[in-house]
């Protein structure tokens, strides 16, 4: 496998002419040539050689990035570690997966759970243009196989589960991106996602990297920052669809943003659905359309509309190259006919997917039907293979009279009408029905919500009489995680 980094690379056997005075890393005002990369980085790698795994704790800032650059170009394992995680939850995460030692900012203040840890800080100021031995090069990397990443992430039951990335899976997914997206170094991406995870990490700062092009991090989201960075150079955003959501309610009335986004090569939206109603009012105002792709930390990326295909609002595109993806029954049956309409649950293989859970042989074993990966999503397929996401197997397939319904067509349709802000759906036990259709919407206008009558004569309206909620019942927010996901097991009655 050739260099995760290959302008890394370049500056360090002192073959890259320019680049090293290429920008790479910006967060604020704070930023690394590709130069100063190598020289951080290389430092850093130099300290940490032969660890059997390092902790990494993930701050929004430089010190973060090049913690885990210097993790990958030493061939050390690294675990990024979540600031806001418990102490309970770290204290297992800290256990399950053994590290060495932590690297951490020199102000970042580390929790009693990882005291028994040697700390190394990371250091960038003072980083010249030059990497560390003068052009002496960079270690040998590993092998293809061999572990980058292990990616804390939290099932259904029990303690989160490390997923355990190879350098191999990052590769494949970042290079089937850029062929997705056109995605070059001449790119400057803008997010302000957090980077103990596979979107904020893996696709937005090391890929940028991989392609030799720059990231610009806001570390705070807000939408005056995405208009300021897009209007000044940057080229693609990368954001979760509560980010998109904000874009969309601030465009109406802020012509400069309206212009950065609309100047924009590419938006991407992931980690969850982009309702189909935010889609349209930023396309409406900036007559650009919002590219969705799908994965999970498991597989990296699975699927993607590509930047020159066919906009369709809803769909998260086709399998990425090198990806095999199929939709089965509950039974294991794949299910063969693209009608759009029939649900099943997506399984994937290929070489963007993980080597299995650290120290749970019995949770790898599950996971897989064969050499297929059960996601737990559930889909459905156009004739032309786009792929739908209607939900979560767990929390988003409702068995209503019969029916296999999925949760998101009818948020949906929820937020189509005007009186609804934020809207999810879930699923109750019922006598009659087996399940039925329960609706938590936040209103508008919470001095004056629509009723629930009204709210479920317009879905049956859109869709269909069996999709109707039951239920409706209000609420001031939406409980959501860091990565703005809608924590659906917290909606009980």
């Amino acid at each position: 496998m050739s260099a995760l980094f290959p302008a890394l690379a370049a500056v360090a056997d002192g073959t890259s002419g320019d680049v090293r005075h290429r920008p790479a890393l910006c967060f604020g005002d704070r930023e690394l040539t590709y130069g100063a990369l190598a020289s951080a980085a290389g430092a850093t790698a130099e300290r940490i050689a032969g660890a059997g795994r390092v902790a990494v704790w993930a701050t929004p800032t430089l010190e973060t990035a090049v913690g885990v650059v210097a993790a990958l170009l030493a061939g050390v394992p690294a675990v990024p570690l979540n600031p806001r995680t418990g102490e309970r939850e770290l204290a297992h995460i800290a256990g399950d997966s053994a590290p060495r030692l932590v690297l951490a900012g020199p102000d970042d203040e580390l929790p009693p759970a990882l005291a028994g840890l040697e700390r190394i800080d990371v250091r960038v100021a003072g980083a010249g243009d030059e990497p560390v031995g003068g052009g002496g090069g960079l270690p040998a990397e590993p092998g293809p196989e061999a572990p980058a990443l292990i990616v804390y992430t939290s099932g259904t039951t029990g303690p989160p589960k490390g997923a355990v990335l190879p350098r191999r899976a990052i590769a494949a997914t970042l290079d089937a991106l850029a062929d997705a997206w056109a995605w070059t170094g001449d790119d400057v991406l803008v997010h302000a996602l957090p980077l103990f995870h596979v979107h904020g990490l893996i696709l937005g700062v090391l890929g940028p990297l991989r392609r030799g092009g720059s990231v610009r991090h806001l570390g705070r989201f807000s939408a005056e920052g995405v208009g300021r960075e897009l209007g000044a150079g940057g080229t693609m955003l990368f954001g979760v669809p509560t980010m998109y959501h904000r874009l969309a309610e601030a465009v109406g009335g802020d012509r400069e943003l309206t212009r950065s986004l609309a100047g924009a090569r590419l938006l991407v939206s992931g980690s969850a659905a982009l309702p189909v109603h935010d889609h349209e009012r930023l396309f409406a105002a900036t007559g650009r359309r919002v590219v969705e792709r799908y994965g999970m930390t498991e597989t990296l990326m699975n699927t993607s509309v590509r930047v020159a295909g066919e906009p369709c609002p809803g769909s998260v595109g086709l399998p990425l190259p090198g990806v095999e993806l199929r939709l089965v029954e509950e039974d294991g049956t794949e299910i063969t006919d693209l009608d759009g309409e029939t649900v099943g649950e997506i399984q994937v293989r290929g070489p963007n997917l993980f080597t299995g859970y650290l120290n749970r042989p019995d949770a790898t074993a599950a996971a897989f039907d064969g050499d297929w990966f059960r996601t737990g999503d559930m889909a459905v397929r156009a004739p032309d293979g786009q792929v739908r996401i209607v939900g979560r197997k767990a929390t988003d397939l409702i068995k209503s009279g019969g029916y296999k319904i999925g949760a998101g067509e009818i948020e949906n349709a929820l937020l189509e009408h005007p009186q609804v802000r934020e809207a999810a759906v879930t699923g109750e036990p019922d006598d009659d029905l087996g399940e039925r259709v329960v609706a938590w919407v936040v209103p508008a206008d919470p001095a004056g919500p629509p009723s629930g009558d009204e709210l479920a004569d317009h879905v049956a309206a859109q869709l269909a009489p069996h999709k109707r909620p039951r239920t409706v019942r209000f609420l001031d927010a939406l409980p959501r995680n860091d990565m703005g996901k809608i924590m659906k097991r917290a909606l009980h009655g």
